[in-house]
């Protein structure tokens, strides 16, 4: 019985030389050396069971390693190139070529296959025609290769598709490639090796300006419902700079959407913050940066929420070239290029999400970043401001205003806020 979750095949009638064959494999590679063991070693691989190795002699040139069941090999035809999805990347175990919709990995043990994938001839590199026509039919049948350049641009379906946007969405999802939890998902890879991260990010070294707090028993009873707020949310394009936002509430909409109201210490050592929105695995990686162009109350800059103080710690001067840039690139979303009263910038200590979840890290932040956006968008409703979520953001500019490590800290989101304008 082969045996690999969902896939199972019961073999039958099998010869001497075969069940041989098959504990052999169970040890380790096999070359076939009767005929009855080639047409085993043919089935299995038809199948999905075998990685295959092609060899030069006692030299290995490329592995085929499937994750899922091959398809009919294609007839050859046209003039090859690789695929736009196509990912030519070194990992732990060497060079590996990968497609988000194959159904195997192609694993390069001789660099001088490289050239081949690019196109160079094989007597150029040192490789008879016999072998490259055989990786040319491999990359083929893995759908490494399309038929010719324009094959993806003939389809709505390919073409819309971008080569991130298509590896992301594989990536991060169970189907094909990944069908346990061995290494994918809450596998928390990292505790034998290193500590978790703290809940509280380190502050700047600016003195903090303590906020205001709400009363929250009375916004109990004096907010409007929540089928209202939800009802009433719009994204809002135009503010009123002759009544600006002020400092009380900035504060208010900070505590009420994005303060750490405790942190719970496990067993292990990982704190596990509690805020008003979720998060995966209660790890809140998220930063709040509110960058003030406008704000009665508060001198503009670039500034830190500190969460667990509720507290603002200033990170940039509003001079500052990248402050200035973080400002700017917000004009393309409001009316008539304006600028805003407040911009809150959302960034994601990494760490905190990848030390206990492998593959869904960046994908979990970023839904991580879709309900705080919404949870800010209902209470600025709830507030009577204006807000809009964007699309985009400076991230090198945020990386140049608070001189982090981009792969420790990066800019995720970004939200525009202020009093809206009066429509007329």
């Amino acid at each position: 019985m082969l045996l690999n979750p969902p896939q199972k095949q019961k073999l039958t009638g099998l010869a001497p030389a075969q069940l041989d064959a098959l504990k052999a494999l169970n040890r380790g590679p096999l070359v076939a050396d009767s005929t009855e063991v080639t047409d085993l070693l043919e089935r299995l691989t038809a199948a999905g069971w075998l990685a295959v190795t092609v060899c030069e002699g006692d030299r290995e040139l490329y592995t085929i390693r499937p994750f899922a069941t091959p398809p009919v090999r294609p007839t050859a035809g046209g003039s090859p190139v690789l695929s736009k999805f196509t990912v030519i990347h070194r990992d732990s175990d060497g060079i590996v070529v990968e497609h988000p919709v194959s159904w195997c990995d192609l694993r390069i043990h001789d660099p001088r296959l490289l050239a081949l994938t690019g196109g160079l001839d094989a007597v150029e590199i040192g490789l008879s025609e016999q072998l490259s026509a055989r990786l040319a039919a491999d990359l083929r049948w893995g759908g490494f290769t399309v038929a010719d350049a324009a094959a993806e641009d003939k389809s709505f379906t390919t073409r819309g598709w971008s080569a991130p946007d298509l590896w992301f969405h594989r990536r991060s999802t169970l189907g094909p490639r990944v069908v346990t939890w061995e290494h994918f998902g809450p596998t928390k890879w990292a505790k034998t090796e290193f500590d978790p991260l703290p809940a509280r990010r380190p502050n700047y070294p600016s003195d903090p300006i303590a906020l205001p707090v709400p009363d929250l028993d009375a916004l109990r009873t004096a907010d409007p419902s929540l089928t209202t707020v939800i009802e009433n949310r719009r994204s809002c394009r135009a503010f009123d700079d002759t009544n600006p936002l002020t400092l009380a509430q900035l504060a208010e909409l900070l505590y009420r959407a994005a303060r750490t109201r405790s942190v719970e210490t496990t067993d292990t050592g990982e704190e596990l913050p509690s805020r008003p929105y979720p998060s995966g695995g209660s790890v809140h990686e998220l930063e709040l940066y509110p960058v003030i162009r406008h704000v009665a109350g508060l001198a503009p800059g670039m500034y830190h929420y500190n969460s667990h103080d509720h507290a603002l710690h200033l990170v940039a001067p509003a001079d500052s070239a990248a402050v200035r840039r973080l400002v700017r690139t917000t004009s393309a979303t409001l009316a008539e290029a304006a600028e805003p009263q407040a911009v809150l910038l959302m960034s994601a200590r990494a760490g905190r999400v990848m030390w206990g979840y492998e593959q869904v890290a960046y994908a979990n932040i970023l839904k991580h970043v879709g309900v705080l956006m919404q949870t800010v968008y209902l209470t600025a409703t709830a507030m009577g401001l204006g807000t809009v979520a964007q699309g985009f953001s400076d991230t090198a500019a945020f990386t140049a205003a608070t001189g982090v490590d981009e792969l420790e800290e990066c800019n995720v989101g970004s939200m525009i806020l202020g009093t809206p304008a009066v429509s007329r």
